[in-house]
């Protein structure tokens, strides 16, 4: 049985095994919140077929520095390490 993580977690036993899997507490908890809201957006898994354009897009996003000098594999790997 999963461990309550207050209210602020909505799916403990998703945030327990993201942790487990080396996942920081911020990003454990979006992913579980996400899911448990049914907002989980699973573009991250197919990142090689999405367009340069659209990864330099998510990149901008999230913050990711350098990314105008990335190639597309440098852009993939930035995203996933993102954390």
């Amino acid at each position: 049985m999963a461990r309550d993580h207050g209210p602020q977690v909505k799916d403990d036993a998703l945030y327990e095994e993201l942790r487990k899997q080396g996942q920081s507490k911020e990003k454990a908890a979006r992913i579980a919140n996400a899911k448990a809201k049914g907002s989980l957006d699973h573009r991250a898994t197919h990142l090689e077929d999405r367009t340069k354009d659209d990864l330099l897009k998510e990149a901008r996003r999230i913050g990711i520095a350098g990314r105008s000098k990335m190639d597309k594999a440098a852009l993939i790997a930035a995203i996933r390490d993102h954390g």
